[in-house]
């Protein structure tokens, strides 16, 4: 995978879509563009499974109350909250949001794979915190164009690990549908482009930079992205906060930590070839000290409030 030897086994073969690293033909989970070769990665629903807990302890829980205000001021707010899951994989935005808001809840889940939008819609809550009944309805195609007649209704804009692989035209278009829908949007799990090792090595640093790269390729904003969304949503009027929402993978977490590493270290090596052979030696020891409980890592993420304001004079 993208130059770096991995070992051959099973047990550590690469997830196919972990992390940012992919293989020809492979086309993006949320199709943002038209397909290219330069597509964003499509991410196997085995490696958004391994990374859910992580995300669910993840999230800003700071923003909630914010949200949970602004919603129940929402107009028409007795009849329940219609949430918009933009890229929604296997569904665990709505498996960890659902229960921590009151009410009754409908959500459109929005991706552009069969399966994903069949685990997610079969997979999904039935019931809010409250006790309230949750539905869902699942939408397949591009949500690279949306507009606020696409959200029409709408009461909430979601999405995960969604901005970093947008390029900044298609963040102004997010922001211009969610202030013209007038609903407010909660954006976690942007890359903010910072990682810490524990231990560290003289190479984490080179591997960092590398991978940053990576990520901008093509147009896209990769670490720069929560930046952009927080200037695009407040050229709209809308008030954004922006709160921390960093992974911390200790020993608990070394199956999802080997696999970070594969993609982190691979989507390096694709932007500098030339890294290749210590790449690979930084590589095989870094997963050894992984299994050895021996490796702590902090993934710095953001997660993103924008309250835009609403239709029909709520306040």
């Amino acid at each position: 995978m993208s130059g770096v030897s991995i070992p051959a086994s099973d047990d550590d073969a690469v997830i196919l879509g972990a992390g940012p690293s992919f293989r020809p033909g492979e086309r993006a989970t949320v199709r943002l563009r038209d397909a290219g070769p330069e597509d964003p990665p499509r991410y196997a629903p085995e490696w958004l499974e391994l990374r859910e807990s992580a995300d669910a302890t993840a999230r800003a829980h700071d923003l909630l109350d914010p949200l949970r205000i602004r919603l129940a001021n929402l107009p028409g707010r007795a009849g329940g909250v219609v949430i918009h899951d933009i890229g929604c994989g296997t569904g665990s935005m709505g498996r960890w949001l659902a229960p921590h808001l009151d009410g009754a809840q409908h959500w459109v889940l929005h991706d552009r794979d069969p399966y994903l939008l069949h685990f997610a819609a079969v997979a999904s809550p039935r019931s809010a915190a409250d006790g309230s009944r949750v539905t869902v309805e699942t939408r397949r195609g591009d949500v690279g164009r949306l507009t606020p007649d696409a959200l029409k209704g709408a009461s909430l804009v979601t999405a995960s690990a969604l901005l970093d692989v947008l390029t900044r035209d298609e963040i102004d278009t997010l922001a211009a549908a969610c202030a013209g829908a007038g609903c407010p949007a909660l954006l976690t799990l942007s890359v903010a482009g910072r990682v810490e090792l524990t231990p560290s090595d003289p190479l984490d640093q080179e591997i960092a930079e590398a991978f940053n790269a990576h990520q901008r390729r093509s147009g896209l904003l990769g670490p720069d992205a929560i930046t952009a969304a927080a200037e695009a949503f407040s050229e709209h009027g809308a008030t954004v906060q922006v709160h921390p929402s960093p992974w911390r993978l200790g020993p608990g977490e070394k199956a999802l930590t080997a696999q970070w590493l594969r993609g982190w270290v691979g989507a390096a090596v694709e932007q500098r070839p030339e890294l290749r052979e210590r790449a690979d030696r930084y590589l095989t020891e870094r997963l050894a000290a992984c299994a050895a409980g021996e490796l702590s890592v902090v993934v710095h993420h953001s997660d993103l409030l924008a309250l835009c304001r609403p239709k029909g004079g709520a306040a």
